[in-house]
């Protein structure tokens, strides 16, 4: 029995340090080299760009197309979905849930597809990081082609799986979670969680006309 043990003894200490290098791993230095928040808007940006630059050849349908993980990475979908219905959101099945945050998915990604058709020299500039309360503000501006700057900040939040939009501000004042709360309450208040599915299904769908 002890030389059972003994023999043992150094596969448990490799087990031990193996275990003990898996929690290394997942451990927030290890984390430390992951893409921080200025990383992925820049590189949403490289990608947005590409896009653009292609717009015509991939038509609307392409592009949405391209955008759809683009758009799902860089977003935190199911939180803005949640802010956007606000109080309502407690009251759904949890089937109405992943179905509204999927749906708001497909229309958040028809946006860009419709507002990014096409590309003539625009610049997209990086500008900084400003800490505000529970995120990230990344600072940024798109430079349409007769120099004209157009403001966008994005709030960023750390997940713990990576950087992720919650909220978009244009020209640092109008929000996006703003405005789709004000768009949905309507919906919501005569017609339910059913037909607000329904119709931001049928516009992500005309936008790829």
């Amino acid at each position: 029995m002890l030389r059972r043990r003994q023999h043992l003894s150094p596969m448990l200490a490799w087990c031990s340090f193996a275990f003990a290098a898996s929690l290394m791993l997942l451990s927030p230095a290890a984390r430390a080299t992951s893409p921080g928040p200025t990383d992925v808007i820049r590189q949403f940006y490289v990608e947005l760009q590409n896009v653009m630059q292609h717009a015509a050849t991939l038509g609307a349908r392409g592009r949405y197309q391209k955008l759809e993980p683009i758009v799902l990475r860089m977003f935190d979908v199911p939180y803005m979905a949640r802010l956007s219905i606000g109080l309502t959101w407690a009251r759904l099945a949890t089937d109405q849930k992943r179905r509204v945050a999927q749906a708001y998915g497909r229309y958040l990604t028809a946006l860009y597809a419709t507002r990014f058709d096409g590309y003539s020299g625009e610049r997209f500039e990086v500008l900084g990081e400003q800490q505000i309360k529970h995120a990230t503000m990344i600072k940024t501006r798109i430079v349409k082609s007769n120099g004209e700057p157009v403001s966008i900040n994005f709030v960023m939040h750390d997940n713990d799986i990576a950087w992720q939009a919650r909220d978009v501000y244009l020209d640092s004042a109008i929000s996006e979670l703003a405005t789709r709360r004000s768009e949905f309450a309507q919906v919501l208040r005569t017609s339910g969680i059913d037909a607000l599915i329904n119709s931001l299904n049928k516009k992500a769908d005309d936008l790829q006309i």
